[in-house]
């Protein structure tokens, strides 16, 4: 390929694919933060619920964690995005018969997501919770703390420290599953990049391109939580 047509191929304008592949970009991240606090949220009450002492919390934890870990994320994405609105239709259809449901690419993704991404993250925030002592639950009681107060102010410090680390393989596990999302037509990057190779019939440059950038907002993840770790350790010390 000549080079000058590689840098008309990527560039900005109607005769070129970036500006169609940053907006992708665009939506990838979106996704992905979307996704993140909602599976943090879901993934600590699942490790809550695997270390409670009441058995059908403990059951009912296992078995979330079993299904969403043991299924393909592929399989988990088509059966919500083809599912999800058959059940929403006949739910809506008992009081309105003539309503039709239409489910989001953008929030069926993040749905299954934040499911999958959860399931994992549990496993890791439950490593963290058998890791802390028992006496730091009881040192907080001793002192008069409720059992709320020493979950936020005792348990959950040491909690996210020792986490921090599994939830940032977490994290990148998730920026790569974003891609998935492409298969139901949601606009990010692999399905932008997808589009530029078909319309061009140039399929290395643009799967390279869409490599090279996951691989990109992988390191500045990497660098991000390296600086927030970091200040974990310091805020630790003092």
């Amino acid at each position: 390929m000549p080079a000058q047509s590689i840098w008309t191929l990527l560039s900005w304008g109607p005769e070129g694919w970036s500006d169609d592949i940053a907006s992708g970009v665009l939506v990838t991240i979106a996704l992905a933060l979307a996704t993140l606090p909602i599976g943090l949220v879901i993934g600590f009450f699942v490790a809550f619920a695997k270390q409670h002492e009441e058995p059908s919390l403990r059951l009912a934890g296992n078995i979330y964690t079993t299904v969403f870990r043991g299924l393909p994320e592929l399989v988990t994405l088509f059966l919500f995005f083809f599912g999800m609105p058959l059940l929403l239709q006949y739910i809506v259809r008992l009081f309105n018969p003539g309503a039709t449901i239409d489910v989001n690419s953008f929030v069926a993704g993040m749905i299954v997501l934040s499911l999958i991404f959860s399931s994992y993250a549990s496993e890791v925030f439950l490593s963290a919770f058998r890791a802390i002592p028992k006496g730091q639950y009881e040192g907080g009681y001793a002192i008069g703390l409720s059992k709320w107060q020493t979950m936020r102010l005792v348990i959950l410090p040491q909690l996210i420290r020792m986490a921090f680390p599994g939830l940032e393989n977490c994290w990148l596990s998730l920026l790569k599953d974003t891609s998935l999302v492409s298969v139901v037509n949601l606009a990010e990057t692999l399905r932008q990049s997808g589009v530029a190779a078909r319309v061009t019939k140039h399929s290395f440059l643009f799967y390279s391109v869409a490599a090279l950038i996951f691989l990109a907002l992988a390191v500045l993840s990497s660098i991000a939580t390296g600086y927030i770790l970091r200040h974990l350790g310091r805020r630790e010390a003092r």
